[in-house]
């Protein structure tokens, strides 16, 4: 089987398309994108320059991949969109591409599935297994760790990190950190409960969520300040664990940050990341 381009669809010639690539009617891909093989592109997608979209994606009809980041800073620099390879991309998603001063590349991993109307935007970085159901808002910045699940309409402020394996309810207003492993629901949101089924789903042993869950009650159901806890956590055996390591590591990280967001910390290296990447030099 070889490429099906279909003839209202415009493809830029220095696009790349793999082996038994599919793009659909008035589909629009811009220059210097690269496709992977078998992935199908459907009706009126638009795909920005500088965009990497990997194998085997479903992408379906009036998605903007790859556009232009939303802030006042970009001034059309190549910035890019890095996408992996089994996602599902539904219908009206759109996905941003970086800034320089956010590192210049927005990322999404592999085995997504990322529901209809939902926006990434510039500079997030969505590790691999993510879902994001409808209408769920990412402002720049944000990361979201492997396997988490965010509900309908649900929305994070730029430079929030939501954790891997976390579950936050539909509606949720995200304005700090959301730890790894946890139920977080509400407006303000608050943490509700440990994600254990989504930790057995991911594959973590009755075992590893049995210690979890002991050490979900001494850090959210306590009395005691989470620093001393978490001290407590990192002297004690649990802390052998990599996810009781990772849940500790990931509350100290926000307790750092402004206003209880880690990667605010972490503009300078962005920026950083961002020029070098582009070759743009201190005037």
């Amino acid at each position: 089987m070889s490429r099906q381009i279909h003839p209202t669809a415009v493809v830029d010639p220095t696009a790349e398309l793999g082996e038994d690539v599919v793009v659909g009617p008035y589909v629009v891909i811009n220059a210097h994108v690269r496709v992977g093989d078998r992935t199908k592109i459907g009706p009126q997608v638009v795909v920005g320059a500088f965009t990497t979209i990997g194998e085997d994606n479903s992408i379906h009809g009036q998605a903007s991949l790859g556009g232009d980041p939303q802030d006042f800073s970009y001034r059309g620099e190549d910035t890019r969109l890095e996408m992996g390879d089994r996602n599902t991309v539904r219908e009206f998603v759109t996905i941003n591409r970086g800034t320089v001063k956010g590192g210049g590349v927005t990322k999404v991993g592999s085995d997504c599935l990322l529901m209809a109307c939902s926006h990434i935007a510039h500079d997030c970085e969505i590790d691999d297994g993510v879902i994001l159901a409808n209408n769920v808002l990412l402002a720049g910045h944000v990361k979201v760790g492997r396997r988490a699940n965010i509900s309908g309409s649900a929305a994070a402020h730029h430079f929030v990190t939501i954790g891997e394996f976390a579950y936050v309810g539909g509606l949720s207003r995200m304005v700090q950190d959301v730890p790894p492993y946890v139920i977080l629901e509400g407006h303000p949101s608050r943490v509700r409960d440990l994600n254990k089924i989504g930790m057995l789903r991911g594959g973590m042993s009755e075992e590893e969520v049995a210690l979890m869950k002991d050490v979900f009650r001494r850090v959210f159901r306590t009395d005691k300040p989470r620093t001393q806890v978490c001290a407590e956590l990192r002297e004690g055996p649990e802390f052998e664990s990599p996810q009781v390591a990772h849940l500790v590591e990931s509350l100290e990280n926000a307790d750092k940050g402004h206003k209880g967001r880690y990667r605010e910390l972490l503009r300078e290296d962005f920026a950083r990341a961002g020029a070098e990447l582009l070759g743009i030099k201190d005037s």
